[in-house]
C-alpha cells in the first residue's frame, strides 16, 4: 500500500468518528456503506471519494474545483474525487461527509445477503453431498461377449 494511503487513514477514522452509526469497512481500501451502500472510500492516492446527491454533487465540485471520481478506468458518476491536500481541510470535509452520510440515508437498502435456496433446491444439493451406491455398468464390449458363447475373452 501506499504511504499516501496510509497516511490518510487516521483522518479518515477521525472523520467518521464524528458520526456516530458510521463505521469504517474494508482491509485493504477503507470505505463506509450504510443499508448495503457504500457511500465514501479512500483513494489509492490518499484522498478520498463521497458519494452525494446530484445537487450537493454539482455544487461541491463546482465550488471547489472538483470532478467525479475515476477508479480503475471507470467514471464513478455520483462520487466527488477530493484529493489528498483537500482531504486535509477538516472543516469542509466535516461537512461534505455530513451530506453523505445524509444521501445514504436517504438511499433504497440493498440486500446484503443471499436468498435462502427453495426447497427444491435444497434436496437437490442434499442429494448430491449424500453417499451413494453406484451400480457397475457392463460397457458394450463386455456385454457383446457375453451374448456370443463360442468366443474367448481376450485379456
Amino acid at each position: 500500500m501506499s504511504e499516501k494511503l496510509e497516511a490518510a487513514k487516521p483522518r479518515y477514522d477521525a472523520l467518521i468518528a464524528k458520526h456516530p452509526g458510521v463505521e469504517r469497512k474494508g482491509a485493504k481500501l477503507a470505505y463506509t456503506s450504510m443499508n448495503g451502500n457504500m457511500f465514501s472510500f479512500l483513494t489509492e492516492d490518499g484522498g478520498v471519494a463521497v458519494r452525494l446527491g446530484a445537487e450537493a454533487r454539482e455544487k461541491f465540485m463546482t465550488k471547489h474545483g472538483l470532478g467525479l471520481s475515476v477508479q480503475h478506468g471507470t467514471v464513478m458518476k455520483e462520487y466527488v474525487q477530493i484529493p489528498a491536500k483537500r482531504f486535509a481541510n477538516a472543516r469542509v470535509m466535516s461537512r461534505v461527509f455530513a451530506q453523505s452520510v445524509e444521501y445514504a440515508q436517504s438511499l433504497k437498502p440493498k440486500a446484503t445477503t443471499r436468498k435462502k435456496a427453495s426447497k427444491k433446491k435444497a434436496a437437490k444439493e442434499a442429494a448430491k453431498k449424500a453417499p451413494r451406491k453406484v451400480a457397475k455398468k457392463k460397457t458394450a464390449a463386455k456385454k457383446k461377449a457375453a451374448k456370443s458363447p463360442g468366443r474367448k475373452k481376450s485379456r
